[in-house]
């Protein structure tokens, strides 16, 4: 009986221990890009250590990415597309989703396997034929040729997430609506969409994440610093013949901000909607 309970809080106590270990390495990134966020470029080239705290708190970091490095524009690029794109590829994967799961289509597996192939499809072997269209099409430097692809890109994955929240509701819900006069749009919008709110908050904090991340198709569309989002106007902050840390970090821990709050706005749905669409 004592050795099960000495083996029980041994096991507790591994448990803890890995997960401290965990916690540790998951904070020490974020603390040295705190730490280096308030250094001056003096500070580096003193050999002021990795943890050590600056005696002056370089606080103009953050004033200069704004103002100088444009980080303000750049946000408000970023958020301009991401307030386009997120809740408009949730609304067509959610329809997407309604007909598969609930109408009575033919071949519905078929064309939910088809649509996830688009998950398969490595984004970078349609940058040359995204170019070259494109560039035909005027849509270089548009935020409709950026919020286009991202919403081709990112409608497969939530598919797949309403697709299994969807088809954990109960079947009767729509019988009932039926019975009771409600067209299959008003089932929809009216009563399996707010259902389906978990899934939806989830949605748009992957989404909204992802899209204000996304550099890569936004290095190659987008080119005038007019209208650069967020990851490609960071870019500018390093210098050719150097680079500032200290203001390239301000600049990074500023840009989290909008994506801590839709996270902290959307979280309490996050889980639930994540269990729903594994169902």
């Amino acid at each position: 009986m004592m050795e099960g309970k000495g083996n029980k809080i041994l096991k507790s106590t591994l448990r803890y221990v890995i997960l401290i270990i965990l916690a540790i390495l998951w904070i020490v990134p974020i603390i040295t890009l705190v730490l280096t966020a308030v250094k001056a470029k003096s500070d580096f080239i003193s050999g002021l250590g990795l943890f050590e705290i600056p005696e002056q708190i370089a606080w103009s970091n953050f004033s200069n990415a704004m103002v100088e490095g444009n980080l303000f524009k750049y946000m408000k690029n970023d958020l301009i597309i991401c307030l386009l794109k997120v809740p408009l590829g949730i609304f067509f994967s959610s329809m997407a989703a309604f007909a598969l799961t609930r109408l009575k289509l033919k071949h519905a597996t078929g064309w939910f396997v088809f649509l996830l192939l688009g998950m398969m499809l490595p984004m970078q072997i349609a940058l040359v034929p995204i170019s070259i269209i494109y560039n035909k099409l005027n849509l270089i430097n548009t935020y409709f040729g950026l919020f286009y692809v991202y919403i081709g890109f990112g409608v497969s994955f939530m598919i797949l997430i309403m697709h299994g929240f969807m088809k954990g509701i109960d079947f009767a819900i729509d019988e009932a609506a039926y019975i009771d006069g409600a067209s299959k749009w008003q089932t929809f919008s009216r009563i399996i969409l707010p259902i389906c709110k978990p899934a939806i908050a989830t949605l748009f904090i992957t989404d909204f994440l992802s899209t204000w991340n996304e550099y890569l198709l936004a290095s190659v569309i987008i080119n005038d610093n007019n209208l650069k989002t967020v990851p490609v106007g960071l870019m500018t902050f390093v210098g050719e013949h150097g680079t500032d840390y200290g203001y390239l970090c301000a600049g990074v821990l500023i840009s989290v901000i909008p994506v801590m709050a839709v996270y902290l706005i959307f979280q309490r749905y996050f889980v639930e909607g994540m269990a729903g669409a594994v169902k």
